[in-house]
């Protein structure tokens, strides 16, 4: 079964549907400067609206790229904490419209 949402991809094959933090956090740890450089998370659609990417860089750290053409959102950032990116793209991704998931209810008291 493929994912639900959506699926983390690595330059050298691994692949993670619809990756919880942890799964993520891992992806990123397993990265070098040789043959396996980034991870790709999007959704599994044709012509997704929405990617994020996490590439290693020469000089240390990652430089984290977020899109989401429906929102026209688009961003760019560098950061050396692999807990920290693995948390704010959990964050940002939970945030992405998925067909099929139920819409949040705000109730008012």
């Amino acid at each position: 079964m493929g994912a639900q949402y959506y699926g983390a991809d690595s330059e050298n094959g691994d692949r993670v549907d619809d990756p919880s933090e942890d799964a993520l956090f891992m992806m990123i740890s397993d990265l070098n400067d040789s043959d396996n450089t980034f991870v790709v998370v999007q959704p599994d659609e044709n012509d997704p609206t929405w990617f994020t990417s996490v590439a290693v860089l020469d000089e240390g750290g990652y430089e984290i790229v977020r899109r989401d053409t429906t929102r026209n959102e688009r961003g760019v950032t560098t950061l050396t904490s692999i807990n920290d990116i693995a948390r704010d793209l959990t964050i940002w991704m939970a945030a992405r419209d998925f067909p099929g998931r139920p819409t949040r209810q705000v109730s008012e008291f």
